[in-house]
């Protein structure tokens, strides 16, 4: 047993880094002090009266460690790192941060490149981020290349220089080709300088370093170069006069400021660059519990500036807080020159931190509205799995149904669920092949036959190769299967499962005399679930998913069969009319056995086309 009095009593009166660990020696907590033995003792004296994160924390605390560091300074990047790498539980984190987007530029390669990435390399590459917004990342990258000839290839350039033709992105000035061997890399550089400064939100010195190189060309008689730096200038003007003067300082500098709602926090940051507004990003911090705002501006600066490699000159943030010195001397090494946090007051400055945090609140509204309808979704499947007595919860649910006009082009659906969501990408829809006619029962037999036998083959498959599931088209078998349909439906499929030894909840979705949902069949018995709840919701919703995704695929096969068929080759029948035949009659053979009299009946048609059509059939 570990005497925590015993090692309070020997803390060092140094600066450095302590580690709160639990019973099961996970680190819980990582903080960093200017004095080791005041910071760490001040957790474990009157700890009732710590607000009530720092209480749990405590409770939860059987041991502890420390690194003494030379100051404050070296403890609190100690502190970001060990932070980064543990991510302990009580310490405030950026929202699944790991997964935010950054763009890279390959200065490690002879001919760099502009990529979207996640994960900060010591590679000798620039990086720009972090970026909340991935659909973001993929336009300004566009946009890059746009703007600026250079390769998107993976090609070895200096391997294959002279030995390529240049591919289509040259024909349409969206690369200078270096892979020729005719581009020098002093000139390919000068065009990835100009696309770091555009990066860095640099646009006016970049306009004016452009500006003088497009007249040097000029006065060298180098008409063709000129013009293509005239075509890049006439674009950042285009997208510097679409950018938001905001600061009469005309200066660099962040903006930092956040608003906060129960258990969540959202931190707004705006970035100006030469007074410009020139981007913003949000985030979201996690395991906030009821930290106040200076551990949250603190936390954020720690964990934001650790990942960036451009630091402004002016940090504005809402208010001071308890780290305020340390940060800015970490930035100010960071940066290379003095960087200043700034809590204005009142002013303009005062207006900008309290426009960013206006933008917060709204951000922090439409997270919490999307939190309540993620709430509902996740109720909806418990509740689900509650009626039809499931113990699991329910996650993937498989949807199944059948269209079809009279018996022909029989096709079927199956829509696929997670977490309540759809699931696009994992639909499938079926043509039934092992029959015509009208026969739902045998159809409703024959997709979940094919389904559930490819999903095993590949499962088979898939366990040979030591892969996952999530690899295969029909691999992973969902937690609930529901079919459009009542007990002969059910019937239907259950045989099939049965047959296979899958054993996998099946219901059937009722309908009443309306064609609305009504209910669930389960096991010989119909459940009524209240019209009201998530769970009804759901089941409604999936069912229509269902219905929709059947019938457009019976509509394009209809519309292909009407596309091309013999109807075409007589006169006097067009789209309309070949629209309004086989909507009239089954297909093309009821259309050949149909005499003049019954073809001149339908919408759209006179007597002259349908003896066309008869005779073209009836020779």
């Amino acid at each position: 047993m570990i005497n925590l009095e015993e090692k309070l009593k020997n803390l060092p009166d140094k600066p450095g880094v302590y580690i709160m660990k639990n019973e099961d020696n996970h680190i819980i907590y990582v903080g960093k002090a200017i004095n080791l033995k005041n910071r760490v003792r001040q957790y474990f004296q009157a700890s009732r009266n710590q607000p009530p994160k720092v209480y749990a924390m405590v409770e939860n605390i059987r041991d502890f460690e420390y690194i003494i560091t030379a100051s404050e300074l070296e403890a609190l990047i100690l502190e970001c790192n060990l932070i980064k790498k543990h991510r302990p539980r009580y310490n405030v984190m950026l929202k699944d941060d790991k997964q935010y987007p950054y763009i890279k530029v390959t200065l490690n390669e002879s001919y760099p490149r502009v990529l979207k990435v996640r994960e900060i390399k010591k590679d000798g590459a620039k990086y720009f981020g972090p970026y909340t917004d991935g659909r973001a990342v993929n336009q300004t990258i566009e946009l890059v290349s746009k703007i600026f000839p250079i390769r998107s290839c993976s090609k070895n350039i200096e391997r294959v220089a002279g030995k390529e033709r240049p591919c289509l992105n040259f024909h349409i000035k969206r690369c200078i080709a270096p892979c020729t061997g005719k581009v020098s890399k002093e000139e390919y550089n000068r065009i990835v300088k100009s696309v770091c400064l555009f990066l860095e939100g640099k646009q006016q010195d970049l306009l004016e370093d452009l500006q003088g190189k497009m007249a040097g060309y000029a006065e060298s008689l180098d008409f063709e170069k000129a013009a293509e730096l005239r075509d890049q200038i006439d674009s950042l003007k285009k997208i510097s006069e679409k950018q938001i003067i905001i600061s009469s300082r005309l200066e660099d500098q962040d903006i930092i400021a956040y608003a906060e709602h129960g258990e969540t926090v959202c931190i707004q940051a705006f970035f100006v660059r030469k007074g410009k507004l020139i981007g913003r990003e949000t985030f979201f911090l996690s395991d906030f519990g009821n930290s106040d705002g200076s551990e949250i501006i603190s936390s954020f600066l720690k964990q934001f500036y650790s990942k960036v490699l451009y630091i402004p000159k002016t940090v504005l943030v809402p208010d001071e807080f308890e780290e305020k010195a340390v940060i800015e001397e970490w930035l100010g090494e960071k940066r290379g020159s003095k960087v200043s946090i700034i809590a204005p007051q009142r002013g303009d400055r005062r207006k900008l931190v309290q426009m960013a945090r206006s933008n917060a609140e709204e951000n922090l509204r439409l997270e919490m509205e999307k939190s309540e309808k993620a709430k509902k979704i996740s109720e909806a499947c418990k509740e689900l799995a509650g009626y039809l007595n499931i113990g699991e919860d329910i996650y993937r649910i498989e949807a199944f149904d059948i269209s079809n006009i009279q018996g022909v082009d029989n096709v079927a659906s199956m829509i696929v669920f997670e977490g309540g969501k759809p699931a696009k990408k994992n639909y499938r829809r079926f043509k039934i092949k092992g029959f015509e006619g009208q026969d739902d029962y045998g159809s409703m037999r024959e997709i979940l036959w094919r389904r559930f036998t490819h999903g095993i083959k590949e499962r088979n498959k898939l366990d040979e190769e030591n892969e996952d599931y999530s690899h295969g088209k029909f691999s992973e078998f969902p937690d609930l299967i529901m079919i459009d349909g009542g007990l002969g439906h059910v019937n239907a499929a259950s045989e099939v499962l049965k047959e296979l030894n899958i054993s996998i909840p099946l219901c059937g979705m009722v309908k009443d005399d309306r064609h609305k949902t009504r209910g669930l069949i389960y096991y010989e018995n119909e459940i009524a679930i209240p019209a009201r709840s998530e769970a009804f919701k759901l089941i409604a919703v999936m069912q229509d998913e269902a219905h929709r995704f059947a019938i457009e695929y019976h509509r394009s096969l209809r519309q292909k069969k009407i596309a091309k068929s013999a109807l075409d080759e007589i006169a006097g029948i067009g789209p309309g009319r070949k629209r309004a035949l086989f909507k009239h009659f089954k297909g093309i053979e009821d259309i050949k056995k149909a005499s003049i009299e019954e073809l001149a009946a339908v919408k759209g048609m006179n007597r002259k086309a349908a003896e066309n059509i008869y005779n073209f059939f009836n020779k």
